[in-house]
């Protein structure tokens, strides 16, 4: 696929932890070109090196592109609207506060890829892991109708906590998974935190992530559904509950899930199901596209955090242990990358997507 000239991107929210992975993603993106970080009023007119002294969390420098753009006002739509083609956003903001800043930037006519929360249930807005749902885009028309817009729309990236389990589930979806059970194992930099800055969680496990585990019930269901009638509607014929749990990890997000199907189907099939799935994006070969994008692992212990959170540049996801349960049909664990899959590079790679179907273009 040839793309003939990079669309010129704005990043909202790029001083935080997951902002700063967008800036990492995206320096030498051959789609894609930062022309604008904005962040609250507070950063806002300082160098981007500047306003991100002391906190910086990539393991890697900060890109020389960016280090001496002057960071905006996140709050201006309009003037950083008029300098991009489009916006990811990653703010740590208030729900209602991020939906209505959000919404302002589609209505200028400026598509929105959000790592965000806010706007995930809407019934018009695509809430999309690009292997799983990419039909869901479609619904972007009417959301268009809704906002009055030509171009502008919001897209969102699900929750980082179910990134690990949904895809191997959704694998099976021609034996009916019917119900799951999953709990997940997460990683500090989901809080946005690392060791340094978190040291009571060395030695320490809690047993609690606000508002996790309703998402992780509840996404999944929109992922899963129809459109009808010019809204997404969640399926009915599964049910999740989960436990999430925050462990002592950098990153990495580790799930132990159960399942039980309405079709009957042999281990070595679900393996080989998994080790062959292929989604869109690994179709159409897009710069994030992890080829290929699960795989299983026969030994006993992976797969493991530090071992195999990095599979296909992060955007991969690892299970094993696949077995018979005693109350479901089979359990197995899985294994994601938080902040990779889990938020910037699963952003990224939506709009990807986007640009592919044709939904992102230059203004």
């Amino acid at each position: 696929m040839i793309v003939q000239s990079k669309l010129k991107v704005g990043i909202i929210g790029g001083t935080g932890m997951v902002g700063q992975r967008f800036v990492s993603l995206l320096a030498d993106h051959p789609w894609f070109d930062i022309k604008v970080v904005a962040a609250s009023a507070n950063s806002a007119g300082k160098s981007y090196e500047e306003a991100v002294q002391g906190r910086w969390k990539m393991q890697t420098g900060i890109p020389d592109k960016v280090r001496n753009l002057t960071v905006q006002n996140a709050a201006e739509v309009q003037k950083v609207s008029d300098q991009v083609d489009f916006v990811f956003c990653a703010v740590d903001m208030k729900k209602e506060d991020t939906r209505i800043l959000e919404e302002q930037y589609a209505k200028c006519e400026t598509p929105v890829i959000s790592n965000n929360s806010a706007n995930r249930m809407l019934p018009d807005i695509p809430m999309v892991i690009p292997e799983i749902n990419p039909e869901h885009m479609a619904i972007i028309e009417s959301q268009k109708k809704r906002l009055g817009t030509k171009y502008g729309f919001i897209a969102v990236k699900p929750n980082c906590s179910i990134q690990s389990y949904v895809p191997p589930i959704h694998a099976l979806q021609q034996y009916g998974p019917k119900s799951i059970l999953a709990c997940t194992y997460q990683a500090i930099s989901g809080a946005g935190k690392s060791f340094e800055d978190w040291p009571e969680i060395i030695d320490n496990v809690v047993p609690y992530i606000g508002g996790e585990e309703e998402k992780s019930e509840k996404e999944p269901l929109k992922i899963w559904g129809k459109i009808e009638q010019g809204q997404i509607v969640p399926t009915s014929s599964t049910i999740i509950t989960t436990q999430c749990i925050r462990v002592p990890v950098s990153d990495g997000h580790m799930a132990a899930v159960f399942v039980s199907l309405e079709k009957k189907v042999d281990k070595q099939a679900i393996i080989d199901l998994w080790n062959n799935y292929e989604g869109r994006p690994q179709k159409l070969k897009l710069p994030s596209a992890p080829q290929p994008f699960m795989q299983y692992f026969s030994e006993d212990n992976r797969p493991q955090s530090k071992l195999d959170r990095d599979f296909g540049q992060g955007m991969g996801v690892s299970m094993g242990r696949l077995r018979e349960d005693t109350v479901y049909d089979y359990k197995f664990v899985c294994l994601s990358h938080n902040t990779l899959r889990g938020a910037a590079g699963g952003a990224v790679l939506i709009a990807e997507l986007l640009k592919a179907e044709g939904y992102l273009q230059a203004k």
